[in-house]
């Protein structure tokens, strides 16, 4: 039985979320939404705020987790980030990372992945 892909996605998510909080990040929330965007987990590193993309990928025939990130899918995380902060007034720097986890189950977190200003 094929797996729908939101329930992949959760999936990804409980992963990278389970890789994260091992490394020392707290978890914030998830699935943040809006109406131009998502954030998956938005998660708490030291004095940082950290919104986390989740890419999964079972072919990287077609670039992989990272890779799929485009110009238009970072605005609109950005957007997201800066609709969070304005409703929660947080008080720190902020980052972007990325996790990526391929058809192996292999997990490739990028902390700092790209900035709001790129």
């Amino acid at each position: 039985m094929t797996q729908l892909p939101r329930a992949i996605g959760d999936q990804a998510e409980d992963q990278a979320l389970q890789h994260l909080e091992q490394q020392g990040l707290t978890l914030i929330t998830r699935n943040f939404q809006i109406r131009r965007g998502e954030i998956d987990l938005i998660m708490q590193h030291a004095d940082e705020l950290v919104f986390v993309e989740v890419r999964a990928r079972s072919n990287t025939a077609y670039g992989d987790g990272i890779e799929s990130i485009t110009r238009s899918k970072r605005q609109r995380l950005i957007a997201a980030a800066s609709a969070y902060l304005q409703r929660q007034r947080y008080d720190m720097p902020a980052r972007f990372d990325v996790v990526a986890i391929d058809g192996q189950g292999q997990i490739n977190w990028i902390a700092d992945a790209f900035r709001a200003d790129d």
